[in-house]
This record gives structure tokens, sequence and C-alpha cells, in this order.
């Protein structure tokens, strides 16, 4: 990621106003960058570091995409999209990920992702999709699917080279950790969160272009209904890729444009990513007022006494 002169700039601080009084605030920090690493703005210190979680799932795509796995097997762009997501467990969404195993002769046994408690079966944890897609890549290319979750399996290898090569960071320097479904997550700066996103986005490399295409054509998959990515990517009708991560983690890219927005809620919590995501869409004008409206509606009004609200905005570098 390319230093500017600063990489600091206030935080973002997002209120919860019960009748109109201050019950309870988060600190935000975002950064936005263009698809050649460049820090274009912020709020807090885009070097800040925090791991990536689901906002990763796209990328790890990218061995499904690279690999040929998709033509091998027949999989479609629903597939591709149910592999991008942390889905909602629904009849439909599940199905979509034994479909990925069936079309690969794979058996859901094979999964290693959790059982969501009170459901029967591991296809309805949120990040199965992801499961299948490594598990596809690895009955693709022969490799063990006993051990596709290690770090040194050669899928989470494959994995890892196409991010460093995407930061243009050698793999070794990477900090790993098991992320809750137990496949490996990498701690990352704001900045190259919103690089990632900024590289995803901009319709410079044909993998990246088919994991947006798919994930903007087919939201449903990506979240479920009433899920911010779904409901963005649905209002915005293919101009954004959005993927939402566990501890209070957002990445949103603007297509054909190039960039890329980041958010972290220091205090994990998702109601607030949601409100500075809306807040800040709307300051870079990447969405309309109409959708902002819409969005604040659903992620902002939580009740008939309660609302968020964003204090200050992304600075300039």
């Amino acid at each position: 990621m390319t230093r500017g002169k600063r990489t600091q700039a206030p935080e973002l601080e997002v209120r919860l106003l019960r009748e109109g009084i201050v019950e309870s605030k988060h600190r935000v920090q975002a950064a936005v960058c263009d698809n050649r690493g460049r820090v274009l703005s912020v709020a807090g210190n885009s070097e800040t570091a925090t791991f990536v979680r689901s906002s990763l799932k796209p990328f790890q795509a990218l061995a499904v995409t690279a690999t040929g796995t998709l033509e091998r097997y027949e999989l479609t762009d629903r597939d591709l999209a149910i592999m991008c997501s942390s889905h909602q467990g629904t009849i439909e969404q599940s199905r979509q990920v034994f479909n990925v195993l069936w079309r690969c002769d794979i058996d859901p046994s094979k999964l290693q992702c959790p059982i969501p408690e009170g459901k029967k079966s591991s296809l309805q944890y949120n990040c199965s999709g992801k499961h299948a897609g490594m598990l596809a890549v690895c009955q693709q290319l022969h490799w063990p699917l006993e051990t596709y979750l290690r770090r040194k399996h050669p899928v989470q290898q494959l994995i890892l080279g196409k991010v460093a090569d995407l930061l243009a960071m050698p793999a070794e320097e990477f900090i790993s950790a098991r992320d809750d479904c137990g496949a490996p997550t990498y701690l990352l700066q704001l900045g190259q969160m919103a690089s990632l996103y900024a590289k995803l986005a901009s319709g410079d490399n044909v993998d990246m272009e088919r994991i947006v295409r798919a994930m903007t054509h087919h939201p449903i998959m990506v979240a479920g209904e009433g899920k911010f990515d779904t409901e963005l990517m649905r209002l915005t009708q293919g101009e954004l890729v959005s993927k939402s991560g566990a501890e209070g983690v957002q990445c949103i890219g603007r297509v054909g444009e190039g960039m890329g927005l980041a958010i972290k809620v220091t205090d994990g919590a998702k109601r607030a990513k949601y409100a500075v995501a809306i807040h800040l869409l709307k300051q870079l004008g990447w969405i309309t007022a109409t959708i902002a409206e819409t969005l604040s509606e659903t992620y902002m009004t939580l009740s008939e006494f309660k609302r968020l609200e964003v204090v200050g905005e992304v600075s300039m570098l």
C-alpha cells in the first residue's frame, strides 16, 4: 500500500439516540483506496490492522475461478455467489451449497465447518459455501479433502498467494488466525482491505470480474433477505459490490471505478458499521439520496424511539 503524507484523520462516531438523547457511542475508522493501493481519504488511521474475517471471501473464491474449477464441474454464477457468502442457512441457500458439492462428487460430510446451533447440517452454516468452494478446488486438483483447512494445505497456500500478489507482499509476512469456521483469516490494514476491494471492483481482472458479477447478479445468495450486503447490491444494481465481516468489518467496492471502502468499528458492533457505510457512501457520492434514505429506514431507524446518527466524515489525504 502506498503511503501518503498522512495516514490519520479524526475518527467517526456513531451515536445511539433514544428520543433524541445520546445513550451509547461507537468509534469507527474507515479508509478509501484506489486500485493502485493509494489511500485517498480516511477517518481514523488507514494503517489500523484487524482481521478481515468474511470480507475475505471474494478473494478466497479466486482459488475457484483461477483453477478452471467452475468450468470443470459446470458451476454457475449462483454457485460462485454462494462461495462468497455469509448466508442465512435458508433452504434455497443450503441447496445451492449442496449443488456445488454434488456437481463435484463430494459428500457433504467432507465439510469441516460447524453445524449451527439448532440446525441439522453443516450445509446451513453461514460459511458453508466458502468451504464447498475450497473442497471443489481440492477435488479438481487432486488435493487431500480431509485437511483442506490447514494453513499449509495447497488450497490455503493458493488463496494466500492470490491475496499476497494483489497486495504486492511476500506471503510469509501475513499474520493469520483461525476464523470461527476453522479456515485461516488474515490480519490486514484498513487501507489494504480497501485496496483489495478497489482491485476487485476495477474490472481489470477477468477472475475478479466474474466474482463481482456473480455477487451483484445474485445478491440473495451473498447474505439473505433483509441483510445489508444483499439490499445494498440490489438497490445499486451492480454499481457496488459489498461483503460484510464479523467484528465490525465492512468492505465495499465501486464497480468499474477501481475504488474501495473499508470500515472497522472498534467495539465490533454490527449496527454501527451499517450506519457508517450508509453515511460514507452518501458522502462519497456512491449512492443516491433516495437509496441512502431507503437503507437508513432499515439500518439506522432501530425503533420508534431509537435511531443511529453518524458524526464525522472521511478526510482527503
